[in-house]
């Protein structure tokens, strides 16, 4: 039941997107977390359908959205709502935009959902029963080595002076020669690594979101998700390591700044 709700509530939000992408009408606002930190009336539209789906079944579920923040109850469930990853993506017709939702019991997270309905990607996954895209199953890849990876990773609306920040770890690769793409929406990065498109993924500021539904789908596909320091991810803090698993404590070391010669 849980499962078919899930599907549902994101199949409702990308609707609406559907409903608004290419729209030349499209409302559009800036929040206060950065100059280009887009909202739409679209972002609007699919979080009220998604959480209208959710509340039919489950009234009395936690829920925590981008666009409506949290709605606390003592739930055990927690649903965790991105309606549009990708916004600036979606707003500028880059069919790179999606719906993501991760399902958490207890605080672990047991079944997540990205639905990127323009490029036509449904994934699924459920934890301990593997990964799907469009039900049909997907595995990460067997690249066995960060200098021949492809990579993806994206870039925070306020810039991160930390040591090895997202530029500093950036350049590391791309003068080396290794392929690093930034998509704009972080659920199809992770569901990309999980199809086994990208080999590895990181970024340095994450909302719980952005990540809820993508890492559950990478770690069932086969792959490995951590923090920056290679210790157990948590979707409520802001680094995320995503790989095949292969290359994941080399790609560790590059991003700490141990570059092989």
């Amino acid at each position: 039941m849980l499962a078919q709700v899930l599907k549902e509530a994101v199949t409702a939000g990308a609707a609406q997107l559907t409903y608004y992408f290419n729209n030349p009408e499209l409302k559009t606002a800036y929040k206060e977390g950065g100059v280009n930190d887009l909202v739409t009336e679209a972002d609007h539209a699919a979080d009220k359908a998604i959480i209208e789906v959710i509340r039919s079944y489950y009234p009395d579920h936690f829920i925590l959205s981008e666009e409506t923040g949290n709605v606390a109850t003592d739930s055990e469930y927690k649903w965790i709502i991105d309606p549009i990853d990708g916004t600036i993506n979606f707003a500028q017709g880059i069919p790179l935009c999606c719906v993501s939702i991760g399902l958490e019991k207890n605080g672990e997270m047991m079944m997540g959902a990205v639905y990127a309905p323009i490029l036509n990607e449904f994934f699924f996954a459920e934890k301990g029963k593997g990964a799907t895209l469009n039900d049909s199953p997907i595995h990460v890849s067997s690249r066995k080595d960060v200098l021949h990876a492809c990579l993806v990773t994206g870039f925070p609306y306020t810039y991160i002076n930390d040591a090895n920040g997202p530029l500093e770890c950036f350049e590391r690769f791309i003068r080396r020669g290794i392929p690093v793409r930034r998509l704009g929406s972080a659920a199809i990065d992770l569901c990309w690594v999980a199809a086994g498109r990208f080999d590895g993924f990181y970024e340095h500021k994450l909302n719980a979101w952005d990540s809820a539904a993508g890492w559950l789908i990478v770690e069932e596909a086969g792959g490995k998700v951590t923090n920056m320091e290679g210790e157990t991810y948590n979707p409520y803090k802001p680094r995320i390591v995503a790989t095949n698993g292969i290359i994941h404590d080399e790609l560790l070391q590059w991003l700490k700044g141990n570059v092989p010669a």
